[in-house]
């Protein structure tokens, strides 16, 4: 898929995901401008991400998870999603969140935590989807295009909900954020694993991780003074 079709497919999704959070953000929204920093910034930690990939190949560790799967190596692939896509692909994404974004003076109330942690992972999602929307057609390359974002989007999420909110709930910072970056590498890692494993399962449990999650963030969100999720 290439030209228009391809910008198409790359474009709507990421302005209709994140015109889903900025509605949700209603009641302080951020500055459009930060936003598009923060999409920025994803797409950079895409690149960041290729980086810590080539790093795994100079040591011999990088590994092909669609040839791994395609042979029926699962064990191999089980390791390789935990313990190598779910880690560098959430890292490289808290990384400008944690550097740049939480540092700025709009970053003042709990939700903001979730806001641009999504918008970043909507940039990373937006890089990621610029190679493989090339090798998809019809109703799978558009079933990606949307998917991806919101996926890449509600992993962030678990992070970004726990540096938001840590003050709030008097936990420490440090720990709970690394905590739930640990969570989202490791569920990351296992939709992943799943969804790559082509079985009965691979229609159950990314779903249902994908699904999982979103009832929480939604339950989160609503909870939490001066926010609404409906």
């Amino acid at each position: 898929m290439y030209g228009w079709s391809l910008l198409s497919l790359l474009l709507v999704p990421c302005f209709f995901w994140g015109a889903y959070h900025y509605y949700k953000d209603r009641h302080r929204p951020e500055p459009i401008l930060l936003l598009v920093l923060a999409l920025l910034l994803g797409i950079g930690s895409a690149y960041l991400g290729l980086f810590f990939y080539q790093c795994l190949d100079a040591i011999g560790l990088h590994q092909d998870a669609f040839a791994l799967a395609s042979r029926g190596e699962l064990k191999a692939l089980f390791l390789y999603a935990i313990f190598a896509i779910g880690p560098i692909e959430e890292c490289v994404k808290f990384l400008p969140f944690l550097l740049i974004l939480v540092r700025t003076p709009h970053f003042d109330e709990p939700l903001d935590g979730v806001v641009y942690a999504s918008f970043v992972a909507l940039g990373f999602s937006l890089h990621e989807n610029m190679y493989y929307l090339q090798m998809l057609e019809g109703k799978e390359a558009i079933g990606r295009a949307f998917a991806s974002p919101i996926v890449h989007a509600l992993f962030a999420s678990i992070w970004g909900y726990a540096y938001g909110y840590a003050d709030l709930h008097k936990i420490n910072r440090v720990v709970a954020t690394t905590g739930a970056l640990i969570l989202a590498s490791l569920l990351h890692g296992i939709y992943d694993f799943f969804a790559l494993w082509i079985s009965v399962w691979t229609h159950v449990v990314p779903a249902s991780i994908i699904l999982a999650i979103w009832l929480w963030r939604m339950n989160a969100i609503r909870h939490t003074p001066n926010t609404a999720e409906k």
